[in-house]
């Protein structure tokens, strides 16, 4: 199937390793052009260098910062000429129990995770036309708590529903918002959370498919979702976790 990527241009924030990275690889095996940011200069320039500078340009910029979204965004006109949607990985908070972290913990986190999104898409919008899209990357924490991460179950839903509520204001301009929700797809934050292979034996038995996720297979979808194939989509969360969350 031709997903109508060939020549769109998207910004990919976290995009040089993990989920971020898997995305903008299949986007640009596709024929897409991305900007992709990351905190590290030499971790953004690793993935230009795998994704070819052909088709990938680099940004080493921090969502907390209030300057990133506009950066990002002039980046991508400058460079390609147009702007046709963004992946916005925001992160992940460090882990605690709901009352373990501590005030400036949770303000650096609502400042990277949050706000760090909402910038990102108050940027995006006055750029994009009919037929583009908005994806944040949150987690199944968003309709699930996950034990340990207290930060993440107290943000990620909160913005899920600022998701929501971005796609009905959209929806008229023919601009799509969605969210996926991985679970358990083998990254680095997944290993650093769960490092003993015994606990990711257990926690891969509870799973209905029996594994974690490959990041490839995450950016299989959310390249389908922020594609034209996926024209009449919107204000939908996706959970890409191999049917572990028990709700609908």
């Amino acid at each position: 199937m031709d997903l109508g990527l060939d020549g769109r241009v998207y910004v990919v924030t976290g995009g040089s390793k993990g989920l971020g990275f898997a995305t903008a690889r299949c986007l640009v095996d596709d024929g897409a052009r991305v900007v992709v940011s990351s905190r590290s200069q030499s971790s953004v320039d690793a993935a230009v260098a795998a994704l070819g500078s052909d088709s990938a340009i680099g940004v080493a910029a921090d969502n907390a910062d209030p300057a990133t979204a506009d950066r990002l965004v002039a980046t991508a006109r400058t460079t390609w000429g147009r702007l046709d949607g963004a992946l916005i990985s925001v992160g992940g908070p460090p882990g605690t129990g709901a009352l373990g972290a501590s005030d400036e913990q949770w303000l650096a986190a609502f400042e990277s995770v949050f706000l760090g999104a909402v910038r990102m898409a108050r940027a995006l919008v006055p750029q994009l036309e009919a037929g583009s899209a908005i994806g944040l990357v949150l987690s199944t924490s968003a309709k699930s708590p996950i034990g340990g991460l207290g930060i993440s179950n107290g943000l990620r839903p909160g913005l899920a529903m600022w998701a929501k509520q971005l796609a009905d204001e959209l929806g008229p301009q023919g601009v799509r918002v969605f969210s996926l929700l991985p679970g358990r797809v083998l990254t680095d934050r997944t290993l650093s959370l769960t490092p003993d292979p015994a606990d990711r034996e257990r926690i891969a038995a509870s799973i209905p498919l029996r594994r974690y996720g490959e990041p490839a297979e995450f950016g299989r979808i959310a390249a389908f979702l922020l594609s034209p194939a996926a024209s009449y989509l919107t204000g939908l969360a996706v959970p890409v976790d191999g049917g572990a969350l028990r709700a609908l």
